[in-house]
């Protein structure tokens, strides 16, 4: 098999990822989420369930889907700077600039539905913890492991999620933009400083 064969295999299994999860998301949004069945999913991407299943192991896989690109972000991120904290800060902060809805600062129609949909649904909060766990181990295999890496990394992913979170129920509320950015830029250095002063290792 060439490798032309098998990177076309792999865009055509990612699409079909994100086809059956923004479906299942639409339908969510429209009916909410214990109202709509997995079977009903299913009929409505045109496959069946057991090929759903094999794709996204729970319902709630169908919606965190979209966290599935961040989910080693952090990992990724401690390596584009001088240290880990001054890139992750830098990174946060250009997300903030450029909207990221992943911090929490974005009023479209569509990023604000999902949060609601997200942080309104309890299945859909309590699937998210693994997802934060993953993110943290991988984050702390990138500070080179050990106790304090895990340690670290915790710190770091709990900080970035409550920023994220705070700003997104600003946002929510119905505060613009323009108001919620300063407070959330100010909150953002004010916390990466004082991880910066507890992991000086890292900073």
């Amino acid at each position: 098999m060439s490798s032309g064969t098998g990177g076309l295999r792999e865009r055509k299994r990612q699409r079909m990822y994100q086809d059956v999860s923004d479906t299942a998301v639409g339908l969510f949004l429209e009916k909410g989420f214990d109202a709509v069945s997995v079977a009903e999913v299913a009929a409505a991407a045109g496959i069946s369930k057991p090929t759903l299943f094999r794709y996204f192991p729970t319902k709630e896989d169908l919606v965190l889907h979209r966290f599935a690109d961040h989910e080693d972000e952090a990992a990724r991120v401690v390596t584009e700077g001088p240290t880990p904290l001054a890139a992750l800060r830098r990174h946060f902060l250009d997300g903030l600039e450029r909207s990221d809805p992943i911090t929490g600062l974005n009023d479209h129609p569509a990023v604000l539905a999902f949060h609601r949909l997200l942080y309104g649904t309890p299945a859909l909060v309590a699937r998210l913890y693994p997802y934060l766990e993953r993110s943290e181990a991988a984050l702390a295999g990138a500070l080179g492991g050990g106790l304090q890496a895990r340690l670290a990394a915790g710190q770091i992913i709990a900080v970035q999620r409550i920023l994220a979170q705070d700003n997104w129920r600003r946002v929510a509320e119905g505060e613009p933009l323009a108001r919620v950015r300063p407070d959330a830029v100010a909150a953002a250095e004010q916390a990466f400083g004082a991880l910066a002063a507890g992991l000086p290792r890292l900073a």
